[in-house]
């Protein structure tokens, strides 16, 4: 009967964090989900006023931030 020695397989470094896919992509959604909330209160304007643009930086950062490797 022979034995195998398994060798240990160098790990990876681990990615920083702003460079996962996972948690960046919930940041993103979250965005999404904030410039949705200013676009439909009706208290402030400043908020409304921003509410487009922060959809839409969610919305471009979760089209880069899925392709990421897991």
């Amino acid at each position: 009967m022979t034995h195998l020695i398994e060798t240990p397989r160098p790990s990876r470094p681990k990615r920083p964090f702003f460079l996962r896919r996972g948690p960046m992509e919930n940041i993103a959604t979250t965005l999404i989900a904030i410039g949705f909330l200013m676009l439909f209160q009706p208290f402030l304007l400043v908020l409304y006023t921003y509410s487009l643009v922060t959809l839409l930086a969610g919305t471009a950062m979760f089209i880069i931030v899925s392709k990421f490797p897991e």
